[in-house]
């Protein structure tokens, strides 16, 4: 029995090293080397913090692009899903909701022709990023609302549009918040 014990504290120990000590140290160096230096990357206008890049922000006027809903009104303190299913009557009233509202808002859009991701929340209910699809289905609405033409915007969702990790990992997507800032800056 001793023969066995004595080689499972060792090993433990070496685990506990490594595992609380060591991997932690890795990844916060890592981070160091991070867009935000591991804190986010803060997004300024006029020197005034406006947001972080990597948190979604609520976004309601016909102006602006919108992101995903979230489940937890997009509190980073709170973050997370709403556990329901596709199946609650409670989901689906909500993402009926969802989808009137945004009929309301962009008339041209068929029913059909809405992006799943711009009426369910995402995993973690504060998503900053929405696909290239979700963006140019909104362009008409801001379009008429700033008095801008199509092909501006267009444009502009095309210039914020970030590939995917060497062509390869993930898909297209487009940070809400960058977009809307390129917007107010649109001239």
């Amino acid at each position: 029995m001793k023969k066995y014990i004595l080689p499972s504290l060792k090993l433990t120990l070496v685990m506990i090293i490594l595992c609380s000590a060591i991997y932690p140290l890795l990844i916060a160096g890592i981070s160091k080397m991070a867009p935000g230096k591991g804190n986010g990357e803060k997004l300024q206008v006029n020197g005034k913090v406006v947001g972080y890049a990597n948190v979604g922000q609520k976004f309601t006027e016909d102006k602006y692009f919108w992101g995903r809903p979230s489940a937890v009104d997009y509190n980073a303190a709170g973050s997370g899903g709403s556990n329901k299913g596709p199946s609650n009557p409670d989901y689906l009233k909500i993402v009926a909701e969802r989808i009137d509202s945004f009929l309301v808002h962009n008339p041209s859009v068929k029913r059909s022709e809405i992006p799943a991701e711009m009426v369910t929340a995402s995993g973690s209910g504060l998503d900053p990023n929405i696909s290239p699809k979700s963006a140019k289905i909104q362009i008409k609405r801001i379009a008429v609302a700033r008095n801008v033409s199509e092909e501006k915007i267009t444009e502009l969702v095309e210039k914020n549009t970030e590939k995917p990790l060497a062509g390869l990992l993930g898909p297209e997507k487009i940070n809400v918040l960058k977009l809307n800032i390129a917007l107010d800056n649109l001239k």
